[in-house]
């Protein structure tokens, strides 16, 4: 395991080469934008590389559309642990010595060190991704991906053989416990004998033991691969196995053309520039952000030609009705893992109860570490 102190010691020097060319890159968009010449400048602290296949690299892009759309600089730091000294370290360079006075910090274990931050420099605008501590100064925002993954539950479903499919998980938070519900609920939509398999890895962004999390699934028999994790390393294990597998966060049909079927991803875009805009016109106040694929903060990937026949045609059909209201993945009935009613027919999870999601549904092979 990294030495906490050297993981903060590499996220400062990081930043000598992992701060956007924000002059350059921000002046090369500044004729596109009537807020280039505004006082906002931006800085990300990321958990992973901005060329890591998943997770940080799709925030990045939304990094980058910021530049090019709204003429703003940025600056950013990778690779930063999840401790509060590590993070407090990384935003506190960014404000003091790039000047950034709008910080976006991109994973759960960052929360504890932006609030500190945030108190200690009240003038400045942070928002933090997947969290739920808000304060005058600082926002929570994420997507409702846990659509975009029943979605793709239902190509998984559609595709598997065996009725066995394995899910490479991260941390046994509500986040993560939830988008293996919706998966697993889409999967059921279109094939009601196939069950979920669920192995935690304990970490967001460690490739080796991803990889390794997917290879103890497919030994097991599994013949198609979901993940909630931060590398295309599920998927690499995946097609060395010779099963499919389903992305997460960006499309990655390049990291295994003969398993890659789709990805649940993230257009991070749609909240950075938003959010930007607000804090450019004066008008950013704090907020909790959740959308989801009715205003494309969250989608499914083009789906690849290894789909089952017939699964774009099952997919539009539920996209349709979550986009237009009709339907929600989390509408009842809804049974536990031990066959208990949770959630009576016809009723629709509330919102904080979906956020806050600590089961797992029928048909999820696995037990939630405690």
């Amino acid at each position: 395991m990294k030495k906490r102190l050297l993981a903060a010691m590499m996220a400062a020097a990081m930043l000598l080469t992992g701060c956007s060319n924000g002059g350059n890159s921000g002046s090369d968009s500044a004729d596109n934008s009537s807020a280039a010449n505004t006082d906002v400048k931006v800085g990300f602290v990321y958990i992973g590389s901005i060329n890591d296949g998943g997770y940080t690299q799709a925030h990045d892009k939304g990094r980058l559309a910021i530049e090019e759309q709204l003429g703003v600089e940025t600056a950013y730091i990778e690779n930063v642990e999840e401790n509060v000294s590590a993070v407090t370290e990384a935003i506190g360079t960014l404000i003091d010595e790039k000047g950034c006075n709008l910080i976006y910090t991109n994973s759960f274990g960052f929360m504890d060190g932006t609030a500190q931050m945030a108190e200690e420099y009240p003038d400045v605008k942070f928002a933090h991704c997947s969290g739920y501590t808000r304060k005058d100064n600082m926002s929570t925002y994420f997507g409702k991906v846990y659509q975009a993954r029943y979605l793709s539950g239902i190509v998984a479903g559609m595709k598997t053989e065996k009725n066995y499919i394995g899910y490479v998980a991260a941390k046994p938070i509500p986040e993560v416990i939830r988008g293996i519900n919706a998966f697993t609920l889409g999967v059921q939509s279109v094939n009601p004998d196939a069950k979920v398999e669920v192995f935690f890895t304990d970490t967001w962004y460690d490739p080796a033991q991803e990889k390794s999390g997917a290879l103890e699934l497919l030994n097991k028999g599994v013949d198609v691969i979901a993940q909630h994790q931060d590398t295309t390393a599920p998927q690499v294990a995946a097609e060395e196995k010779g099963a499919y597998c389903i992305g997460y966060n960006f499309p990655t049909p390049d990291a295994a053309p003969k398993a890659y079927l789709t990805a649940a991803c993230f257009d991070w875009a749609t909240f950075y520039v938003d959010d930007c805009k607000r804090a450019i016109d004066g008008t950013w106040t704090s907020r909790a952000y959740w959308e989801g694929l009715s205003e494309h903060m969250t989608y499914l990937d083009t789906l690849t030609d290894l789909c089952t026949e017939g699964t774009q045609e099952k997919v539009d059909e539920a996209q349709a009705s979550i986009i237009d209201g009709t339907f929600d993945p989390f509408t009842g009935p809804l049974y536990d893992q031990d066959g208990n009613l949770k959630v009576e027919d016809g009723v629709r999870m509330t919102d904080d109860e979906i956020w806050n999601m600590n089961w797992f549904v029928q048909g999820v092979i696995g037990t939630i570490p405690q």
